[in-house]
């Protein structure tokens, strides 16, 4: 399979400064700027993002591009949430992050969830008639907020006039990274 050429693409990836799952955020990262996509992470401050690898042990930082707060949304062709518990769980408590998720959701762009990323959008109240796959503990989560929760590795829904692309765990990035490229293509 070619190497997907996403020149010209924007994505937005919103995190808080420590607790991210590294590699949610950090092979996303890579991936999409190595095929060419403008990748911003936008954070609660400009301090450097402390990632985590499986919740506990000290991973990489990452230098955010922007804060939250002063991220429009509206430049994007794509919206990134990456996991890591104690990440999802603070960055659903930031009023910014909902507003971009909603932003995104009302104006019909795409939006891509991986692991407990999506308590933000359980947050956000936007997962009403969605399907969806997540870190497995989050399935009550989907369901009282509406969604259906499925256990897959990959889960496209295009219902609701947007597009959700969710998975569970870093493992599962080769399937995720291959349906945010063809998400991205078809914005071309």
């Amino acid at each position: 399979m070619a190497d997907p050429d996403l020149a010209g693409r924007r994505v937005l990836a919103i995190v808080t400064n420590y607790g991210v799952e590294q590699d949610e955020l950090v092979v996303p990262l890579e991936h999409l700027r190595s095929a060419g996509a403008d990748v911003d992470v936008a954070a609660v401050t400009i301090d450097p993002v402390e990632t985590l690898v499986g919740d506990k042990d000290p991973g990489t930082t990452v230098p955010p591009t922007l804060r939250l707060q002063d991220v429009d949304p509206a430049g994007y062709d794509l919206l990134l949430v990456p996991g890591g518990t104690l990440n999802a769980d603070s960055l659903r408590l930031e009023d910014a992050a909902i507003a971009a998720v909603t932003s995104f959701t009302t104006s019909g762009r795409p939006v891509a969830a991986i692991c407990h990323g999506p308590w933000v959008l359980v947050e956000a109240g936007v997962l009403a008639g969605k399907t969806l796959t997540t870190y497995p503990s989050l399935r009550t989560d989907v369901r009282n907020a509406g969604g259906t929760w499925e256990d897959r590795s990959v889960v496209r829904d295009d219902a609701g006039g947007w597009t959700l692309v969710t998975s569970r765990t870093p493992g599962d990035l080769p399937d995720f990274l291959r349906e945010i490229d063809a998400v991205l293509a078809e914005r071309a």
